[in-house]
């Protein structure tokens, strides 16, 4: 669909889905991060302000929802997920010696890294805004789709499938960066526009419940069980589940697949995990000279660019975000 299409519509940001975007795409040719004078890195921030801005100037109402503490069972995909990013620093720098370029901005985005001080400056930087975030315990898809079924957010904003396990009634996805996109290793371009999976009309299509639906998942692989189960893809995973209509006696036939990890915790942590229920949703004006201090003093921005954008998102603001009135038919689910 057209961005313009989500108008009036809240929606659960996955942030660090979100900011690891940005520092993946927002780069120089050849890979190297947008950095301030001091050698700090901005790539977030950049992507953070502007395309919240114009998410706004659509009439989005954007939520960002941050990671806590990652479950012990995820453990095995951080470790490895570490282990890609140090291969890809090493390969990023010989590429970058021998001008490899493209090759070298290739190996920079597979490099990016997110520190808890660009996660500080990110909230901060929202704060600005005005733009509300909410700290989840642990998982922040878990957490965005709590909000999204609780009915303060139409739907769940994230690259990741996951936010259909945890129950969003909506994903969102392709929100972080529109437009025309690179293919991998091709001399081609993809329009890349904002697609929407409903999840009552999924569960419909495939004939599963919710339940059986993470079964699925965890045959052919979550962030909890890397790899899934061996010999299961996509239809052969969902033939199982349809077979084995009982969830949990589906998942007493895999575990023993499941060495290393336990089949009946991951789905346990799907259906009920860890979320803060306390949270506050507000949307205020934009702090122009707030924005500025962050921005163009500690981080060296352009200031005319910065001050422009955000008074259209003062402008956005006054238009579509003050208050608490959404889009009606998110109410009813439509």
């Amino acid at each position: 669909m057209e961005l313009k299409a989500l108008k009036g519509y809240v929606i659960a940001l996955d942030a660090y889905n979100m900011i690891y975007q940005f520092l993946s795409a927002i780069r120089q040719p050849d890979g190297t991060p947008l950095k301030d004078s001091q050698g700090r890195v901005t790539s977030h921030l950049s992507g953070l302000f502007y395309r919240t801005v114009n998410l706004v100037e659509e009439g989005l109402k954007p939520i960002y929802v941050f990671d806590g503490k990652p479950p012990e069972m995820k453990k095995r995909e951080l470790e490895e997920r570490m282990a890609r990013r140090r291969e890809a620093a090493e390969k990023y720098q010989k590429a970058k010696e021998a001008g490899a370029l493209e090759e070298a901005r290739k190996y920079a985005q597979a490099a990016s890294e997110l520190t808890s001080d660009m996660v500080a400056e990110s909230k901060r930087l929202l704060d600005a805004m005005g733009i509300p975030w909410v700290q989840a315990p642990a998982d922040g898809e878990a957490q965005a789709a709590l909000i999204a079924k609780k009915g303060d957010a139409w739907g769940a904003g994230s690259q990741d499938y996951d936010s259909l396990l945890f129950g969003s009634p909506r994903l969102v996805r392709n929100l972080a960066i529109t437009g025309k996109r690179k293919l991998p290793n091709k001399d081609e371009y993809i329009e890349v526009k904002p697609e929407v999976i409903d999840l009552n009309t999924l569960l419909k299509a495939l004939g599963v419940s919710r339940e059986q639906l993470i079964v699925l998942g965890i045959l052919v692989g979550t962030d909890f069980d890397p790899g899934g189960v061996r010999g299961y893809g996509p239809k052969t995973a969902l033939s199982f589940v349809k077979t084995y209509k009982d969830p949990l006696k589906a998942l007493e036939v895999i575990k023993p697949q499941l060495p290393d990890v336990d089949p009946v915790k991951i789905f346990n942590y799907f259906t009920n995990p860890p979320i803060n229920d306390k949270y506050k949703i507000e949307f205020r004006e934009p702090d122009v000279n707030a924005i500025k201090g962050i921005l163009v003093k500690d981080h060296d921005f352009n200031e005319d660019r910065v001050e422009k954008a955000a008074e259209r998102l003062k402008k956005a603001f006054k238009e579509s975000l003050r208050g608490k009135q959404s889009r009606l038919d998110m109410w009813f689910g439509s």
